[in-house]
């Protein structure tokens, strides 16, 4: 049994694809396999009872001496794949790059070590091809790198000229989408402005005619107050097509950004009393509007822009409100900013409503049957984005709706 084990070790031995190379505790090689001679182009006579050193280059003697005396002081098994690169000498002197596992046992006192070696030459070639593809891979990088930058002042090459073309692209096709979002939103404006304006002109007109037509009949001096009461009719008729013709005209000048903001220094009060005069015959029997301000008496800013968003909201509250209620404006200024508030006690708006108020040619469901266009508040809300300003709407159907808008102050 034990010469069967010792043919079979002998033959591992010998057939084994690694070198083996067997030394004692004075470093002299005892056993090397043929492996190993066909690695190092020695033969065994040639080797045998020699140093290790025979196998090491020139150049890591020293070294390599100092290790293998801390490895006999010290000896652990080592492993292939350790991190250190080690080269071995062939007869003729040249080099080849190895891997080596160390591993030792005793026989009584005396310590053998076992180095199992692999040439690693192909592997070695393969990692300096890759070294050397990725320093032509750098050196092209920094090629490349410096081809831009000449592109960048020649704009000659293919590299920028690409760029730029996909640039073109991607921007023709932005601008191509945002014209159709536009031209939809165009379109749609205008189907809405149609059906709208066909439903707003129509009554005011009716009434203009109807007035016209009656007063012909109304010839004689004890008439005149009747007279008078279609006359009357004719103006608010008129009136009310003459507002419907600026909400139109406003939004044509924001669509084409011909709205442009001025700003100056004017008084607070004597700019609300001016707006509040004006808005007189809008109100119903028994509204009252009073005004309670705090801060300074002047501010800074586009008196045209402001005075249209404050007009648009007390039209708004005064439409939407009954005869006999109160509307209150409160106004704030500060250093930075100012605020106007403006309270009805109207119809209100519903909360699914409120999502959409500030989109053109919307009516609240509430509203229908009430004159308007439904641009106001859009209008509004684009008038406080030019003075970079904001708009908040509290609202409770069937109670009311306070609108804040907060304006910074310019200088």
């Amino acid at each position: 049994m034990m010469n069967l084990d010792t043919a079979h070790l002998a033959s591992l031995f010998e057939h084994a694809t690694e070198g083996i190379i067997l030394s004692n505790s004075r470093g002299e090689i005892t056993i090397i396999n043929p492996a190993a001679e066909r690695m190092f182009q020695y033969e065994a006579a040639e080797v045998i009872g020699k140093p290790i050193e025979i196998l090491i280059p020139q150049r890591f003697l020293s070294v390599h001496s100092k290790q293998r005396e801390a490895f006999y002081e010290l000896p652990q098994n080592r492993v292939m794949g350790s991190g250190r690169d080690l080269f071995g000498k062939r007869s003729d002197g040249s080099e080849i790059p190895v891997e080596v596992s160390l591993s030792f046992y005793k026989r009584g006192t005396e310590m053998f070590v076992t180095a199992f070696i692999v040439d690693i030459t192909h592997r070695k070639s393969i990692e300096q091809n890759m070294l050397q593809q990725r320093a032509e891979l750098e050196k092209m990088t920094n090629d490349m790198r410096k081809l831009n930058a000449q592109l960048e002042v020649k704009v000659e090459e293919r590299t920028l000229i690409l760029k730029e073309a996909l640039q073109k692209l991607e921007q023709s096709q932005k601008e191509l989408h945002e014209a159709l979002n536009k031209e939809k939103q165009l379109s749609e404006i205008k189907s809405q402005f149609v059906s709208i304006a066909s439903h707003e002109f129509r009554t005011p007109l009716s009434t203009v005619l109807s007035s016209a037509s009656l007063l012909s009949k109304y010839r004689t001096t004890e008439e005149q107050p009747k007279r008078d009461r279609h006359i009357a009719k004719i103006k608010d008729a008129v009136k009310n097509l003459n507002d419907i013709l600026d909400d139109f005209l406003s939004l044509g000048k924001l669509e084409e950004n011909k709205v442009e903001v001025h700003a100056d220094q004017f008084s607070l009060e004597e700019f609300l009393e001016e707006i509040l005069e004006e808005m007189k015959p809008l109100e119903k029997t028994g509204q009252h509007i009073s005004v309670l301000h705090e801060g300074s008496a002047c501010v800074h800013s586009d008196k045209r822009l402001l005075k249209n968003i404050i007009i648009n909201l007390l039209a708004n509250a005064i439409k939407f409100s009954a005869e006999n209620t109160p509307i209150d404006i409160w106004t704030k200024t500060h250093s930075s900013y100012f605020e106007i508030t403006i309270k009805d006690r109207g119809i209100g708006i519903s909360k699914e409503d409120q999502q959409q108020l500030f989109s053109s040619f919307f009516r609240g469901r509430n509203a229908v049957n009430i004159q308007g266009t439904g641009l106001g508040l859009h209008i509004i809300k684009r008038y406080a984005d030019l003075l970079k300003g904001t708009i908040q709407i509290n609202s409770i159907l069937g109670e009311g709706t306070t609108v804040t808008v907060t304006i910074p102050v310019t200088h």
